[in-house]
């Protein structure tokens, strides 16, 4: 078994980090720990019961009270992992198109990011974990034994999105997708909480020329590198 026990992978949006996660928690028969899912569980609850999304204060505390966790897949349904919110299964609940209109206010909010940066901490340190965010090595999780910072330029991280979409006979707009990204970007990077950016100790893997199957050989052998240096 590979020495590091505690991986993350941080990066902008649309730069392929839950497609590497997940791909490589695989291969190193560890739990793929996608820490999104937490704000989505927390906004799904407060959908359930009624509580405003702009009321802060509020989802904040609903963010306090709430035990969220994250085990290996225990259905063959497609999912990654089983996500569970005070023991109820809300792995595809927390996909529904109600959750994904409302998650983004959720997950900006600072009590919530720092209720759920406890709970995530939890998780990560039971090790065999990779886990994937914008802030895992540099807020979550600063002792993991290995960080990668996976980027990629606006321009090939919205070409890849724009080809996806067309490749599922969805409508897509180049323009209008880059320009999501880069105002994504702006404000994963200039937020006050856990802005985005890269962990001084992380390895920065460029992906504007490598494709999914490259970007996981190269963080294999980074992963085998370090067992060696163990």
């Amino acid at each position: 078994m590979p020495v590091p026990s505690t991986i993350t992978i941080d990066g902008p949006a649309a730069s392929g980090k839950s497609t590497l996660g997940a791909r490589l928690a695989q291969a190193l028969g560890y739990l793929y720990f996608d820490t999104g899912v937490m704000y989505r569980a927390v906004t799904w609850v407060a959908l359930q019961r009624q509580i405003d999304i702009a009321d802060e204060a509020s989802i904040s505390r609903l963010a306090e009270q709430i035990a969220i966790d994250i085990q290996p897949p225990t259905r063959l349904d497609g999912r990654a992992a089983d996500v569970l919110a005070d023991g109820q299964d809300v792995t595809w609940e927390i996909r529904r198109p109600e959750v994904d209109a409302n998650v983004s206010p959720v997950s900006a909010y600072a009590g919530v990011r720092a209720s759920l940066t406890v709970q995530q901490r939890r998780i990560g340190l039971r090790g065999k974990v990779v886990m994937v965010g914008r802030d895992i090595g540099t807020v979550v999780l600063p002792e993991a034994d290995l960080k990668i910072y996976l980027d990629a330029s606006a321009q090939e991280r919205a070409r890849r999105r724009y080809t996806e979409l067309l490749g599922r006979g969805e409508p897509a707009d180049y323009d209008h997708i880059l320009a999501v990204i880069q105002s994504r970007d702006r404000i994963d990077s200039t937020r006050q909480v856990a802005p985005l950016r890269a962990a001084s100790d992380a390895i920065i893997l460029d992906s504007d020329a490598l494709d999914a199957d490259q970007v996981l050989e190269r963080v294999q052998a980074l992963v085998e590198a370090a067992d060696l240096e163990n």
